[in-house]
């Protein structure tokens, strides 16, 4: 018997895929919450962005901060076209937005959660929510007894870990995280940290516009215990009342993952509002526009088509009274305004999880599983698929599909299909 620990993504995919490979043995997934893919109802805000389009191997593997190099190997035998068709031939059409995030058609997450749901049912794989683990233990005589938080046990052949990240929920008396038990099985943990968060600002100037949004802006960390050149992202950007959201702060806030971390989530971060312009450029077509509205309220709006309330935001930055005409714009003004459009400053004092999303940089090292097959180098018999691994990836469904392909490999080889038949060597 196959045991699978963690109803999530990674979970199902694999269960599935080691069902479906191999008929004749039985699989049972242990969930210790009330129900499963949580994780997969609420994300990209309940519509499911569960992976980007992007057929090659190798620039997929560019989104991934942690584990990009070593994922090249596995996305070769499970790619974004393989976990299209899988979910096709299930029923399930998928769309490709501009950004290249791919979405369900119905634009429910429901269709996926309902999808997967139903593909494990007819493969005859027993989902057991409120099971939560205390333990495993392998036997020397071979296999693995796993432990409950209620004092049964169940025996299997082989197990797998894919209990996604660490949480900030509560956990069920008893239980443990995948981190521990892996750990317990001889595992080296990389320390998990959070991934994907919005930062905190304390400017009322700014938080007071909450709502507003950017449709494209650059934004780099800096500061005296960052990287000389700064942790740097560009795209959407999302002012709310906590601070700043959006594509751009989250591919950020994964890029520097670790080192935020380790500063506290205390750092500057400078908004270049017009990354594709020069800043003489646009104090030329400051100066044009005052020339040609110079009777006009510069509070009215200016030359950049900027969101209005971010204009006036900036102009009182700048400390040019709410009463002045465009007439009265002076040279030290308008290099002041050139110089907030390329760079804006606000103190970063914190982090908050993404909506209910949360992601975690570190888990398992790479090192000691075999990517081929997600098998333990250190436990014979033990697989790890998903976010226990020290895998993350950007926002834009990227988590999903490396959920999607360790699953997968992990389930066939729990079958006893083994490595893959065209397999090109473990990068790692």
């Amino acid at each position: 018997m196959i045991i699978v620990i963690g109803g999530g993504p990674a979970g199902f995919f694999a269960a599935t895929a080691a069902r479906e490979a191999n008929p004749d043995k039985p699989v049972v997934i242990l969930e210790k919450q009330d129900r499963v893919l949580r994780k997969v109802a609420i994300s990209g805000g309940g519509r499911c962005n569960l992976t980007h389009y992007c057929e090659n191997a190798r620039e997929l593997a560019t989104h991934y901060p942690r584990g990009g190099r070593e994922l090249i190997g596995p996305f070769t035998h499970w790619g974004v076209a393989d976990t299209i068709d899988w979910f096709a031939g299930r029923g399930v059409r998928l769309k490709t937005e501009p950004d290249g995030r791919m979405f369900p058609e119905s634009n429910s997450s429901a269709t996926i959660v309902d999808c997967l749901g139903s593909t494990a049912r007819v493969a005859g794989i027993d989902v057991l929510t409120r099971h939560p683990v205390a333990g495993i233990v392998r036997r020397k005589s071979g296999g693995f007894l796993v432990e409950l938080a209620d004092g049964t046990s169940l025996e299997c052949d082989q197990v797998l870990i894919a209990t996604g990240g660490r949480t900030e929920s509560p956990v069920e008396n008893r239980s443990v995280d995948g981190y521990t038990l892996a750990r317990s099985l001889g595992h080296d943990l990389i320390q998990p940290v959070p991934s994907l968060f919005t930062f905190k600002v304390e400017d009322s100037r700014w938080t007071e516009m909450a709502g507003l949004a950017v449709e494209n802006a650059k934004i780099r960390a800096v500061g005296p215990d960052l990287p000389a050149k700064g942790f740097s992202a560009e795209g959407p950007l999302l002012l709310t009342h906590w601070g700043l959201s959006g594509p751009a702060v989250l591919k950020l806030s994964a890029i520097g993952a670790r080192r935020f971390h380790e500063i506290g989530y205390r750092f500057e971060l400078g908004i270049d509002w017009l990354p594709d312009r020069k800043q003489p450029a646009i104090e030329a077509d400051l100066q044009d526009w005052a020339h040609r509205n110079g009777k006009k309220s510069m509070i009215s709006g200016g030359p950049e088509n900027l969101p209005r309330r971010l204009w006036q935001a900036l102009l009182q930055v700048a400390g040019i009274p709410e009463n002045s005409k465009w007439a009265e714009l002076s040279r030290k003004h308008r290099n002041l305004l050139g110089g907030l459009l390329k760079n804006t400053t606000m103190p970063i004092t914190g982090k908050a999880t993404n909506k209910e999303e949360f992601v975690t940089c570190g888990g398992v090292p790479l090192s000691e599983v075999d990517l081929r097959t997600m098998a333990s180098r250190v436990c014979p018999g033990l697989f790890l698929a998903g976010e226990v691994l020290d895998i993350d990836g950007l926002t834009g469904g990227f988590n999903f599909q490396a959920a999607w392909t360790t699953g997968r490999l992990a389930g066939i080889a729990m079958a006893g299909l083994g490595i893959p038949a065209d397999d090109e060597g473990d990068p790692s």
